[in-house]
């Protein structure tokens, strides 16, 4: 059975708006694109690699695609991404299920891309892992589809952009598989769908009668 897998870069508040360039996304007019430029390290360059060592599709939203169709498949042979990203299946979220991909290797989810989704998940066969896609992972959060996540969390506040987490969320709880900080104080977490949300209340029950009248007598 296939998993569902997002993967993030995210602020201190939440943030995941153009992480990688300037011009990557600045709708509502966000200025900061390039935030996690400054921190990239080994360490987390390990964190990339170890993460697209396991078999995996990539499941997209358009606005991410059409970014990555525009510079991947030009960045030449000898860039091992551009030769990983160019041989998985990207699956792509769509509102026009005909469009035809000019990048190998692409597909449309249809026009149902929930059922799509959840239909691929029956498969046996690599993991979906999400790459941006800020809106669409809004929907696979919705309708309870995320089975892992990975987050990488800069030490930089941005004021406002996409968020990763918004309203309207399946509640389901995690449990984080691992962790580390990169030099550059980057912290990545890693982690799995655990059920439901457990609930408790750390209340005190009313004191009882006796009680009552135990602490006026000490009053």
């Amino acid at each position: 059975m296939r998993k569902v897998i997002v993967s993030a870069f995210v602020s201190l508040d939440g943030v995941m708006q153009a992480p990688g360039g300037p011009q990557e996304d600045t709708a509502g007019g966000f200025k900061l694109g390039g935030w996690t430029f400054p921190y990239f390290d080994e360490s987390l360059g390990g964190v990339m690699g170890e993460m697209f060592t396991r078999r995996f599709d990539l499941l997209l939203g358009r606005r991410t695609y059409d970014i990555f169709a525009a510079h991947w498949p030009h960045v030449g042979e000898g860039d091992p991404i551009g030769a990983l990203f160019g041989g998985v299946t990207k699956f792509v979220a769509t509102r026009n299920p005909d469009l035809k991909f000019e990048w190998a290797n692409s597909r449309s989810l249809g026009s149902d891309a929930v059922a799509e989704v959840k239909r691929l998940k029956t498969e046996d066969g690599p993991d979906l892992l999400t790459q941006g896609s800020s809106d669409f992972i809004q929907t696979l959060f919705r309708h309870d589809l995320v089975d892992e996540l990975t987050v990488l969390t800069f030490p930089v506040l941005l004021g406002g952009g996409k968020k990763l987490f918004r309203d309207g969320a399946e509640p389901r709880a995690f449990i984080l598989t691992s962790s580390l900080v990169s030099g550059t104080g980057v912290m990545v977490g890693k982690y799995a769908k655990a059920g439901a949300v457990a609930t408790g209340s750390f209340q005190l029950d009313p004191p009882t009668a006796e009680e009552q009248a135990r602490r006026r007598q000490q009053a």
